[in-house]
């Protein structure tokens, strides 16, 4: 067996359908209890994100701690993650990422609150929190077990998958489609792998970049983070807002095709019934695990920056942490999935588009042009994202670390050497290898996380009911 097929096999067992049942169990029983929290305040989320917070416990303010999440969140999962899901699921993946978020959309919010209300301010001031101290505070200390388990698959997903190989990876390979597509200036060959001096070139300068704002820490991580992402995200959103008014006629048929192939309806039409239960399989399973790499709703990971923030309390950032699932899937991953599926079946359904390709090729064939400058704008969003991603990883993986550590920042300090070596060797690892290392890690996550606020789900509706009786309004909260 070569390796690409063995972590294959590792990925269809973590990401088979107990854990994907399990995900969306979570969400389903956290909107249940919850009263569909995420449609009833989903306003007020939005506006508590700008409160101000005055003299309010926290390192960051709930604006900087929401970016730092974002910069995690919104990546290469956006564009290259939502093609990815199409081309080996088909248009109806996108169907079961809208699903997995408006459910996430509550997880998040549990997760988040939960996060905070455990959270614990050390001695020099920085404060530490995520699933793990939920795990081991709310569940009790005979959990520690799973609070630490979960700890060691976060700094797994940091430096394998998620925050390093898959964003350097997304970005050498864009830059390269964008300088020099047809590989004609070769740096060297390896493994029997031509790479370019665009990949060489620009997978250095991110490195670069990258340690100077990593060795900062948290708040200077944080402050980039505040001026990057809303630049990036309404860079990307002009982008997907210019397909949906150029190619509005053709919208409805595209939501037919998305949901007609969630549900093997395009198998059935095809006269290949037998193929019904395969399609609308392969589509839930790439468009949930998808959904969950982009929006990382039941991962455990945004709490870990929510709980950083200024806050009157925990409910009041867990409102303001559920708008991230809205800003990162419902509305930029939609834009991309429907500018794929938009495109036709002759670019995703072609075998020899992939990952980043196929995304600029969907942009390019829809918006029309030399496509040259379409390229670049999503070279430039792609590039962003995944470098914002790599910060906010960095931020989780060494809390993870600090946690399993019981504060020992000597190995925090080499962790973020040992994570800036990782970015450096990304761009030369194999797209499927390091993509499903990137899926096995953040499954692996999943489902500590998603064990605890199952247990914890009482709790979190008792909390939030006390909270919106207190403060029925947004007008109520800040009086």
């Amino acid at each position: 067996m070569t390796f690409d097929s063995i972590l294959s096999s590792i990925n269809d067992v973590v990401w088979g359908i107990p854990t994907i049942v399990l995900i969306l169990v979570t969400g389903l029983i956290l909107t249940i209890r919850l009263r569909c929290l995420q449609f009833t305040q989903l306003k007020r989320g939005f506006r508590s994100i700008f409160r101000k917070r005055e003299g309010e416990e926290g390192e960051v303010s709930a604006f900087a701690a929401l970016c730092t999440a974002l910069s995690a969140t919104i990546g290469t999962g956006n564009i290259v993650g939502v093609a990815t899901a199409i081309s080996a699921g088909g248009p109806g993946a996108l169907f079961w990422m809208w699903i997995a978020a408006i459910l996430g959309t509550a997880t998040k919010f549990a997760e988040c609150m939960l996060a905070c209300k455990y959270r614990e301010v050390k001695e020099d001031g920085h404060i530490l929190g995520g699933p793990f101290y939920t795990i081991e505070k709310g569940m009790g200390a005979k959990w520690k077990w799973l609070a630490k388990l979960f700890a060691i698959f976060g700094v797994c997903a940091g430096i394998l998958g998620i925050g390093t190989m898959t964003q350097i990876n997304g970005i050498t390979s864009a830059i390269n489609n964008a300088f020099d597509p047809s590989n004609s200036n070769i740096a060297f060959n390896l493994m029997g792998i031509d790479y370019s001096w665009a990949t060489v070139i620009g997978g250095a300068i991110v490195t670069i970049c990258a340690a100077l704002v990593i060795l900062g820490g948290l708040k200077r991580i944080a402050k980039v983070s505040e001026v990057v992402v809303p630049f990036m995200a309404a860079l990307y959103v002009f982008l997907g807002m210019s397909v949906v008014v150029m190619n509005a006629t053709k919208i409805p048929a595209a939501f037919a095709t998305i949901f007609q192939s969630a549900f093997g309806m395009s198998a059935v039409a095809g006269g290949a019934m037998g193929f019904v239960m395969k399609q609308m399989t392969d589509a839930m399973q790439k468009g949930v695990a998808r959904g969950i790499f982009s929006n990382e709703a039941g991962l455990g990971s945004a709490p870990i920056a929510a709980c950083s923030a200024q806050m009157k309390d925990p409910v009041e950032q867990g409102l303001v942490s559920m708008t991230g699932t809205v800003i990162d899937t419902l509305i930029i991953c939609t834009m991309t999935g429907l500018s794929i599926v938009i495109a036709g079946e002759g670019i995703w359904g072609n075998p020899e588009l992939k990952g980043v390709v196929l995304t600029t090729a969907a942009f390019s064939k829809v918006l029309g042009g030399d496509g040259q400058s379409v390229q670049f704008l999503l070279m430039l969003c792609l590039v962003f994202f995944a470098f914002t991603t790599i910060l906010g990883w960095d931020y989780y993986s060494e809390r993870c670390l600090e946690y399993l550590t019981n504060g020992h920042m000597k190995a925090v300090g080499a962790f973020r050497l040992l994570y800036i070596v990782a970015i450096a060797i990304g761009p030369y690892m194999t797209v499927s290898a390091v993509w499903t290392i990137a899926d096995i890690t953040n499954g692996l996550m999943a489902i500590p996380n998603c064990i605890s606020l199952i247990v914890l789900s009482g709790l979190v509706a008792r909390h939030t009911k006390d909270y919106l009786t207190r403060f029925p309004t947004f007008e109520s909260e800040e009086e």
